[in-house]
């Protein structure tokens, strides 16, 4: 497998990027909700950078793709939370589930790449016949 530098990876700096402007908008809701709400969503958004860096330290694509994999699903459930807190606190979170929705499309196509450059491999060098 060729190894990743995450700190390289465009969907690592933007999924840092986007944890910042998380945190900077859960102040936003009541403080009662520190502990409860406000924390998973916290949890929910640095998961995603997170399992980035895991993933790129395997030793395989495909614990690669695993983990890429995890964060998707750690995005998946930032959505609902950010839907969540949208209908119950009446704070506008559009800005950040479409910033979301184009993160999971270059996470995803990232996964596709390296499934894709998994499977040419496997198939061994090309002959080519006259």
């Amino acid at each position: 497998m060729k190894k990743h530098n995450f700190r390289e990876l465009t969907i690592w700096k933007e999924s840092m990027d986007f944890v910042k402007k998380v945190y900077r908008i859960t102040p936003q809701l009541p403080s009662e909700e520190r502990f409860g709400f406000i924390s998973q969503i916290n949890r929910s958004s640095f998961a995603i950078p997170s399992n980035i860096a895991e993933g790129s330290g395997r030793t395989s694509t495909k614990e690669c793709i695993r983990f890429l994999e995890i964060a998707i699903s750690s995005s998946y459930e930032l959505v609902t939370q950010l839907i969540l807190k949208q209908d119950l606190f009446n704070v506008d979170a559009k800005l950040l589930l479409d910033e979301l929705t184009t993160l999971q499309n270059k996470i995803g196509a990232f996964i596709r790449k390296l499934r894709n450059d998994m499977n040419n491999e496997s198939q061994g060098p090309k002959i080519l016949r006259s």
